[in-house]
């Protein structure tokens, strides 16, 4: 979720870069690519509340597996828009096979996590059955009770029955 900021907000580099996590590279990059547009002061940039809400949106794209380059055409929606069908139509493409990869990935990631549940529960009722019951540990008792009272004699030990 994009945190709302007043639309007249304004940020340095560093206050950007420190929000989310990112270096002052990364968004002088973003700016390379005409993905955000600060405007100068002297030689600070100064970066608008838009400008924030395309970053959060960049990295948002990244963590789902866009490149920059579809992200950007995705910030740049109004271009398309304006570049009529020729453009319009591509990218309609393009936006669907990309849906259809993330809701491929949820699924796999789906059935991945219900896998490792499951393991983790198999394993988790194996740490269980690993207490002995009742009647076993008094059977292991008789048992080595026995086993030392026949070892006793060879060891030359006191016999203790």
């Amino acid at each position: 979720m994009i945190k709302p900021v007043a639309p007249d907000s304004e940020f340095t580099i560093r206050e950007l870069a420190q929000e989310f996590d990112v270096t002052p590279r990364t968004l002088r990059f973003y700016e390379q690519k005409g993905m955000i547009t600060p405007t100068r002061r002297g030689a600070a940039r100064i970066y608008s509340a838009a400008d924030r809400a395309r970053i959060e949106l960049i990295l948002r794209g990244k963590r789902v597996g866009f490149a920059l380059d579809e992200i950007k055409e995705i910030l740049d929606l109004e271009a398309i828009d304006r570049g009529g069908r020729e453009r319009l139509e591509p990218a309609i493409e393009r936006f669907t096979a990309r849906i259809i990869v993330l809701e491929q990935q949820r699924e796999d990631v789906e059935r991945a996590i219900a896998e490792l549940q499951a393991g983790l529960a198999w394993m988790r009722e194996r740490l269980e059955d690993r207490t002995p019951s009742d009647d076993v540990r008094r059977r292991a008792r008789a048992f080595e009770a026995l086993a030392q009272a026949r070892l006793d004699p060879w060891s030359g030990a006191p016999s203790t029955g």
